[in-house]
């Protein structure tokens, strides 16, 4: 194999390694959204922090959403989390900690993934918003997605090398560029449902929402997957193409 292949070979799959830890890295942590809550307004909210991690609680937008606008909340794909101050806990959770705040998360699970969203929020007996629902939907799924493809291209590379051979490469590319697109999706799905969440929910004065380093992750992972997949396609091309012209060559 000539050198120039092999580096395009290694330096892809260095990239496709890190696009692999840095989206499940950002699947894996709630660091996507952060909410900051000023002083004055922590001490307004509809809803207390035992409420928030309740069953009734996880399936109502508006209580949940008010709890994170509220708590300093943070959003990601699998679960949510609110950091509650030592005066707003109840006597019995007081008891339980000596910290100054207390950290508590929800865990969403398939189910709770595919709860439908409503043009107003938190009330069930309005319409249902099919653009949010499925955004909601296609934002945790993608990256699955995403990390499925890459596996199963490492398997088609994999039985390249066995074989001896760089034409496997190119199907590697190919599913390396449409993790890549995945990718993208599930970060432009999250965005646009928080940008049409905080429409139908706008953020009190005095609370504000940044993108946090989860986030930056998956913003990252798409480029590294296409790059990665730009390289095994040129490797697996230009291999052909010099090859078709060695087997010219000795045929003239």
């Amino acid at each position: 194999m000539d050198n120039r292949f092999a580096t395009a070979l290694v330096i892809g799959s260095v990239l496709s390694l890190l696009s692999v830890i840095y989206l499940s890295a950002a699947v894996g942590t709630v660091s996507w959204y952060h909410y900051f809550t000023s002083s004055a307004q922590a001490n307004i909210s509809y809803t207390t922090p035992e409420d928030f991690t309740s069953d009734a609680e996880k399936m109502d937008e508006k209580a949940y959403t008010d709890a994170l606008f509220h708590f300093n909340g943070s959003l990601g794909l699998w679960q949510r989390c609110i950091t509650v101050p030592q005066d707003h806990l109840s006597q019995q959770l007081s008891a339980l900690t000596d910290s100054p705040t207390l950290f508590s998360c929800v865990f969403l699970s398939l189910s709770d993934q595919f709860l439908e969203k409503y043009q107003e929020p938190g009330n069930h007996n309005s319409e249902i918003d099919i653009v949010r629902t499925y955004l909601w939907r296609c934002q945790f799924l993608l990256p699955l997605v995403a990390l499925g493809l890459i596996f199963f291209g490492a398997l088609v590379g994999l039985a390249g090398c066995v074989c001896q051979s760089l034409y496997p490469a190119l199907g590697t590319g190919i599913l390396h560029l449409l993790a890549g697109v995945c990718t993208l999706g599930s970060v432009l799905c999250f965005s646009s449902g928080i940008h049409m969440l905080e429409q139908r929910l706008p953020l009190p004065t005095g609370i504000r929402g940044e993108y946090g380093w989860s986030f930056c992750l998956a913003c990252v992972c798409s480029p590294l997957q296409v790059m990665a997949g730009a390289l095994f396609l040129w490797a697996s091309r230009a291999s052909r193409r010099e090859y078709s012209l060695m087997k010219a060559y000795r045929v003239a």
